[in-house]
């Protein structure tokens, strides 16, 4: 009878949480950033700019980060304003991709 409910409790605390089935899983991370590389095969280099007040001064101070995203169809050119978001491991770097293209380069 003990085991019963032990086993009841561990499913409960899988469900709560939120490691249950696909359905379940909360939303991706999204980034929105500017390419800046798409000389690799189905892969483009994304600088996504926040900006962040330093902890002493209070003044703010612009921060950059290249994500390696997956660009299955190639569609993306350099000075192109995307949107990337997370997925599984893909290679050594690239744990993001292409959603959209918010706006092409000229």
């Amino acid at each position: 009878m003990a085991e019963t409910k032990k086993k009841a409790t561990k499913a409960t605390a899988k469900e709560a949480a939120g490691k249950g089935t696909n359905s379940e899983r909360g939303l991706r991370k999204a980034q929105d950033g500017v390419v800046v590389s798409s000389k690799m095969n189905k892969t483009i280099v994304v600088a996504v700019v926040r900006q962040v007040r330093h902890s002493t001064y209070g003044k703010f101070v612009r921060k950059t980060k290249k994500f390696y995203a997956h660009d299955e169809s190639k569609q993306c050119g350099v000075g192109d304003r995307v949107r990337i978001v997370e997925t599984r491991p893909m290679s050594k770097l690239k744990r993001w991709k292409l959603e959209s293209i918010i706006t092409k380069a000229e």
